[in-house]
């Protein structure tokens, strides 16, 4: 894939069904497989989509997973905003811990 390339595109269609279209190459179809997606042969090359009533959730979470993978191996991607699953939020802790130093294990302080 070249930087200006045309991205992944990661959509839901007017059926609900999560589909994958845009240039990908073997190892994508590599990563897409591995987050779920079936390839399903038609006339003019493959419907890649995932398996029908997962539920959104589901969907959601591999659709992310699936983004996330293609971008971590800098293919350009488009995830559909309503696919998107935000990491959940963690509170940072109530009492910052302060480092201290310590003697290493089965050996006395000085």
């Amino acid at each position: 894939m070249t930087p200006g390339s045309d991205p992944i595109r990661i959509t839901r269609g007017q059926g609900g069904e999560v589909e994958v279209t845009g240039p990908y190459d073997a190892f994508a179809a590599d990563l897409l497989r591995r987050a779920g997606f079936l390839f399903q042969p038609v006339l003019r090359g493959y419907w890649v989509r995932f398996p029908f009533d997962l539920g959104r959730d589901w969907e959601n979470e591999h659709a992310t997973w699936a983004a996330d993978m293609l971008t971590a191996a800098r293919y350009p991607v488009h995830l559909d905003p309503g696919l998107r699953v935000e990491p959940p939020r963690t509170a940072p802790p109530a009492h910052p811990v302060a480092m201290t130093a310590q003697a290493p294990p089965g050996r006395r302080p000085r």
